[in-house]
């Protein structure tokens, strides 16, 4: 099994990705951070657009990370050809980078379409100097929901939780 990665800088990565005009939003775990979970990540999830120019775009944006693949065997991960044709090509990209592990999903469970569905309910999130769309909290549960993994399943009740708070933060309640 590989270790966890010591150096895990979401703020470094997000903000290559935006240097590097990159359109997406962000996922998972770091994305339910944002919205309020309590729940830990050790790793930043993203779904980018498909757009041809795009991922020549994020393929620039990884390999400023010096992005590699995440595979147990290979405690430094694997080099790859990182360009666009080879992005394209797949649903799921696990990798290591200078500033920690970085997953990119073409397909996130329960989103076929990945960034055209997610894009149009995403919320912008200042950080720092620049801006990070993040998943609604509600497509981030629906795809943990789909995905069904053990480390989902344990993050839904927390999301759930939220979900409920934010709702009656809106209708103006207590709570």
């Amino acid at each position: 099994m590989q270790s966890e990665p010591e150096n895990f800088q979401p703020i470094e990565m997000l903000r290559i990705l935006a240097k590097n005009d990159v359109a997406y939003v962000l996922i998972g775990g770091l994305a339910a951070v944002l919205h309020g979970s309590p729940t830990f990540t050790n790793d930043a999830d993203v779904c980018p657009s498909r757009n041809v120019e795009n991922l020549h775009r994020l393929a620039r944006a990884l390999r400023e990370m010096g992005a590699r693949i995440r595979i147990p065997s290979e405690p430094n991960g694997l080099q790859f050809a990182c360009d666009a044709e080879m992005i394209a090509h797949v649903k799921m990209l696990n990798m290591q980078t200078d500033f920690g592990w970085l997953d990119v999903s073409i397909e996130p469970g329960g989103f076929e379409l990945g960034y055209e569905q997610l894009r149009p309910h995403a919320l912008i999130y200042p950080v720092e100097d620049f801006e990070v769309p993040v998943a609604a909290l509600r497509d981030i549960i629906a795809s943990k929901e789909t995905a069904n993994r053990a480390k989902d399943k344990a993050a839904l009740p927390y999301l759930y939780a939220l979900e409920d708070e934010l709702a009656a933060q809106e209708r103006g309640e207590e709570r």
